[in-house]
């Protein structure tokens, strides 16, 4: 996906994302996130894009702390929240394409990953924010989804800092049924998890559903929609596989 494209979609999200908690009330529960309320997930979320939109404004070529979360509550959050994620977008939006700034997973430049990360980053928080307003869950496009998919298998699980460690090797499949090739091996061992892209070798347990579906599943949002062979390895995963985004 290009990089306006993801900018776009981080624009609509974060908006999905106010319009939900709003509709919600910061002291809602959120079903997604069991220790949070909706007060946590502005307040997270906003300081997410606040750092993020440093790195890109700033020039930080280090790694740096994100900044405190806020103790407001209320309209005032939500505004709050809405200033930093406009902040973020106009950042990214008027960013050079060669602006150089750190980043910490694989990507064709700095601003394609920020735009890409925050993009997911705003997705997966506005079903949260969704999900403690009730009513269901918006759509999230195949072609994003599977974008995220591959972020999340082929970039923070190819980390050191993954979880997701097995004492004898094992292989889970995953397979969007909806976008043609979107298909993911995983291989698991006492090292990080090495995932590529495509149908290679036998599998032990296989994942199989929409991409949003898989998504969803993948970030520990929902239940897995589809599960054959060795149930264990998708337990596994569930069991293991939460992340941290620095």
């Amino acid at each position: 996906m290009d990089t306006s494209e993801l900018i776009e979609i981080l624009d609509r999200e974060g908006r999905s994302l106010a319009l939900a908690a709003e509709a919600a009330g910061t002291g809602a529960e959120v079903p997604t996130c069991p220790d949070w309320q909706v007060r946590d997930l502005l307040r997270h979320t906003g300081m997410v894009h606040r750092w993020a939109a440093g790195f890109v404004a700033e020039g930080h070529t280090s790694p740096r702390p994100g900044g405190g979360e806020p103790e407001l509550d209320g309209a005032e959050l939500l505004a709050w929240f809405r200033e930093g994620h406009w902040h973020l977008v106009d950042t990214l939006r008027s960013a050079a394409p060669d602006v150089q700034c750190w980043y910490f997973l694989p990507a064709p430049s700095p601003l394609a990953f920020w735009a890409r990360r925050q993009a997911h980053e705003t997705t997966v928080h506005r079903v949260d924010a969704e999900s403690a307003r009730g009513g269901g869950i918006g759509d999230i496009a195949p072609g994003f989804a599977a974008d995220g998919i591959d972020e999340l298998l082929r970039g923070f699980h190819a980390r050191r800092r993954s979880r997701v460690r097995s004492d004898e090797p094992r292989v889970l499949r995953v397979r969007a049924t909806d976008t043609g090739d979107a298909v993911w091996t995983v291989r698991l061992s006492l090292e990080p998890p090495v995932a590529e892209r495509g149908e290679t070798g036998a599998a032990d347990c296989e994942v199989a559903g929409s991409a949003a579906q898989l998504y969803l599943s993948l970030w520990n949002r929902a239940p897995f929609p589809g599960v054959t062979g060795d149930a264990s390895v998708a337990a596994l995963w569930r069991e293991k596989s939460a992340v941290t985004w620095s």
